[in-house]
C-alpha cells in the first residue's frame, strides 16, 4: 500500500480506479497575420455565440443534476463571453495586429488569466481557471477541436494535473467517484463544483504519477489522504466513514428553512459572501438568511475603463431583485493593494497594502465615488440594500461618506430618480485603529462587519499574501486579533448597533462558540458554509460555556 498526501477541498471518501484524465489533442493555434480582419472577427463572434449555446447546455445538465448552485458557473462563463473588455482586447488583436481569431483569443485570454493569478484575494485569483476554460472552449470551437474525456468504462477517480469547469461537468456523473489533482486551488469552480455535487476531492497531491493508471485507490476528500492498492482492513474503514458522511449530508439539507438559533434561543444571522450576480443562485440554494457581504469591486477589475453608473446599476438591481426582500450589503470598492485596475491610474508603491486603497480612492476621487453610490442608491428602490465602506481608520472619513452620499441622494431626488429613503450605512472594521475607534465610529454609522483577513495582517504586521518562512507568524486566532473583534462588538452594542464578520474567520467551526460568547449578531461566510454552520450552532447552548470562554480572550 503507497500513501500519497495532498489538501482535501470536498470532503467524502471514494474507493475505485484511478484514470487519468486525457484531453483532447489540441491543435496548433494558427498566428499568421490576415489581410482579412473582420473575416477573422466574424469567426470570433461565431465561435463567441456557439460557445453560450454549450454553455447553455451545459448549464442545464448540471442544474438536473446538481442544482443552480453548480449551474450558476456556467451562466457565470456565458456573462464572461459578453464581458466588453474581452471583446475589445480579442478586437483590437485582430485589428491592430493582425491576429487569427484563435491567436486572439489565446493571447488576450493570457492577459486577463494573469491578471487574476497575480491577486491576493482567493477568489479573484481563483477566476484565473475561468479565463483559461473559456478561451479553451472559444479554441476548440474555432480549431474544431474535440471535447475532453476520461478512458475505460464504469466509476472512476479522475486524476489530472488540474481540471477547469467545463471538463469537470462533462464527465458522466455516473462514472465519476472522486478528483485527485497534483495542482489546483481550494478556492477554484472545480473544487466548488465537487462540494456541491459531493464528490470527493483532493489536490496539490505530491507524487501523484501516470503509473498509477488504472490502479485501485481510496481518497479522503476531508483529510487529503490517498492509498494506492488499499488492504481489506482500510477498505472496511473506508465503508463506514462513508456512510457516516452520506447521513450528514442528508441531515444537512433537512436544516433548510430552519432559524439560526442555539439551543437556548440565541440567534446569530447567517449570511453569504458573493463576489458577482452569478453567485445569486449559490445564496438562495444554501438558505442563507442574505448576503453579508457583496465584493463590488469586480466590475472594476480585468476592464480597461470604469464601468459606467448604468453597468453597475444592472448588476446591483438583478441581485436585489432575487433576494426578494432579504437583506443584500454591497462593499464599495476595494480597489488597491493586491487587486489592481491599470486605468485607475495609481502610482507605483513599495507598500500598497498601507498605502492607496479602498475608501483612500473614493476620498481622494469623489468623481468615482459618486457614480458607484448613485448606482447603488437607484438600486436601492428594487430591494433591501445596505452599503459598506472598507479601510475605515478614522471618524473624519464616516462624515465625509456621510456627506457625499447625502450629496448624491439630493441629485437623485432633483432628477426625480427613485431610490430607498432607508439604506443602512456600515463599515469594515479591520484596521486596529477603527477597532480602537470603533466607540466613536459607532456613532456614526448602522453597522460594523468586522474583516478578520485585513485585520490580522495588520494587528499582526504580516502580509496576508503568505510571504514564506512567515506562516507561523500569521496567526487569526491571536489573542490580540480575538480581543479586538470583542472589542468591536461590545462598543457595537453599547451604541445600539449590530456587528457581524464577514472575513475567514466566520466560517471557522472551532471559534463558533466564542463568537456566540461574545455577541456577535451576525456570521457572512462562502455559501457552502452555511448550513454546516447552522447545524453547529442549533447544538450549542450560548451561556453554558460563555463566562470561561471570555476569561480566555
Amino acid at each position: 500500500m503507497i500513501e500519497l498526501k495532498g489538501k482535501g477541498v470536498s470532503a467524502g471518501a471514494a474507493f475505485g480506479p484511478l484514470r487519468f484524465f486525457r484531453r483532447a489533442e489540441r491543435k496548433a493555434v494558427p498566428r499568421i497575420a490576415t489581410d482579412e480582419p473582420e473575416t477573422e472577427l466574424k469567426r470570433y463572434q461565431a465561435a463567441s455565440e456557439a460557445a453560450k449555446l454549450q454553455l447553455g447546455d451545459l448549464a442545464e445538465k448540471v442544474r438536473a443534476e446538481a442544482g443552480n448552485d453548480a449551474a450558476s458557473l456556467f451562466e457565470t462563463h456565458q456573462m464572461m463571453l459578453d464581458d466588453l473588455d474581452f471583446i475589445d482586447t480579442v478586437t483590437k488583436l485582430i485589428h491592430e495586429q493582425r491576429l487569427s481569431a484563435e491567436a486572439a483569443v489565446e493571447d488576450a485570454g493570457k492577459q486577463f488569466a494573469e491578471m487574476f493569478s497575480s491577486m491576493d484575494d482567493a477568489y479573484m485569483k481563483a477566476r484565473s481557471a475561468d479565463v483559461h476554460d473559456i478561451s479553451a472552449r472559444l479554441i476548440r470551437i474555432l480549431t474544431g477541436t474535440g471535447d475532453p474525456g476520461v478512458p475505460g468504462n464504469g466509476p472512476v477517480i479522475v486524476a489530472s494535473d488540474d481540471l477547469t469547469p467545463s471538463e469537470t461537468v462533462q464527465l458522466d456523473k455516473n462514472r465519476l467517484l472522486g478528483f485527485v489533482l497534483s495542482g489546483g486551488n481550494s478556492n477554484s469552480h472545480t473544487a466548488i463544483l465537487a462540494r456541491t455535487l459531493g464528490i470527493p476531492a483532493v489536490i496539490c497531491v505530491s507524487g501523484l504519477d501516470r503509473k498509477y493508471e488504472g490502479h485501485p485507490a481510496i481518497i479522503d476528500g476531508q483529510t487529503g489522504r490517498i492509498l494506492m492498492e488499499p488492504d481489506e482492513a482500510e477498505k472496511k474503514l473506508y465503508l463506514e466513514k462513508q456512510k457516516q458522511q452520506q447521513e450528514e449530508h442528508r441531515l444537512l439539507n433537512q436544516l433548510k428553512g430552519k432559524p439560526d438559533a442555539t439551543l437556548d434561543g440565541k440567534t446569530i444571522r447567517l449570511y453569504a459572501n458573493i463576489a458577482n450576480p452569478g453567485d445569486l443562485s449559490s445564496v438562495l440554494d444554501c438558505d442563507a438568511r442574505g448576503i453579508g457581504l457583496f465584493r463590488s469591486e469586480f466590475l472594476y477589475l480585468g476592464k480597461e475603463d470604469f464601468p459606467s453608473e448604468d453597468q453597475q446599476f444592472a448588476a446591483y438591481k438583478t441581485v436585489l431583485e432575487g433576494m426578494k426582500g432579504k437583506p443584500v450589503i454591497i462593499r464599495t470598492l476595494d480597489i488597491g493593494a493586491d487587486k489592481q485596475a491599470g486605468y485607475f491610474g495609481l502610482a507605483p508603491e513599495k507598500n500598497p497594502a498601507l498605502g492607496m486603497r479602498a475608501i483612500r480612492i473614493c476620498l481622494t476621487r469623489p468623481e468615482i465615488f459618486k457614480t458607484q453610490l448613485r448606482a447603488l442608491y437607484r438600486a436601492s428602490a428594487f430591494g433591501n440594500l445596505s452599503i459598506m465602506f472598507p479601510m475605515i481608520t478614522s471618524v473624519w472619513e464616516v462624515q465625509e461618506i456621510k456627506r457625499i452620499c447625502a450629496e448624491v441622494r439630493e441629485e437623485l431626488t432633483g432628477e426625480k430618480i427613485p431610490y430607498s429613503g432607508r439604506v443602512p450605512l456600515g463599515i469594515m472594521v479591520e484596521t486596529p485603529a477603527s477597532v480602537m475607534v470603533s466607540d466613536q465610529l459607532a456613532r456614526e454609522v448602522d453597522f460594523f462587519s468586522i474583516g478578520t483577513n485585513d485585520l490580522t495582517q495588520y494587528t499582526l504586521a504580516v502580509d496576508r499574501q503568505g510571504v514564506k518562512g512567515l506562516d507561523r507568524f500569521y496567526n487569526p486566532y491571536h489573542p490580540a486579533v480575538l480581543r479586538m473583534i470583542r472589542t468591536t462588538v461590545e462598543n457595537a452594542h453599547k451604541a445600539g448597533i449590530w456587528a457581524g464578520i464577514c472575513g475567514e474567520l466566520g466560517s471557522d467551526p472551532t471559534l463558533l462558540e466564542t463568537f456566540l460568547a461574545m455577541g456577535v449578531d451576525e456570521l457572512s461566510v462562502t455559501p457552502r458554509a452555511v448550513l454546516s454552520l447552522r447545524n453547529r450552532i442549533r447544538r450549542l447552548d450560548s451561556q453554558k460555556n460563555r463566562e470561561k470562554l471570555l476569561a480566555k480572550l
